[in-house]
């Protein structure tokens, strides 16, 4: 049995321009070094205080468990942290 050629006039060479771009290559950052990229902004100071808490929390929660970016289910778990419950309507 012989081996196909892969000689340039071959029919076996792949001739298409590659579609994989490989990010984490050195030469094409995503994102500049030393810059943290956010799930939901980049900044806080236009946030109300309760919500610049909240989001304060959610810093330090993917800090601690080193996530870039959490889940609902994560989410949830900090909101309750900070004291948040759901109010039962009636009873209200």
């Amino acid at each position: 049995m012989t081996q196909p050629t892969t000689t340039p006039d071959s029919p076996f060479v792949d001739r298409r321009e590659p579609t994989f771009v490989d990010r984490r290559s050195p030469e094409t950052p995503a994102v500049p070094p030393g810059v943290e990229r956010r799930q939901f902004a980049n900044s806080h100071n236009e946030l109300s205080p309760a919500a610049k808490e909240l989001a304060t929390a959610i810093d330090q929660y993917k800090l601690l468990h080193r996530r870039r970016f959490i889940t609902f289910e994560e989410m949830l778990g900090v909101i309750q942290s900070l004291g948040y419950r759901k109010c039962d309507p009636e009873t209200e």
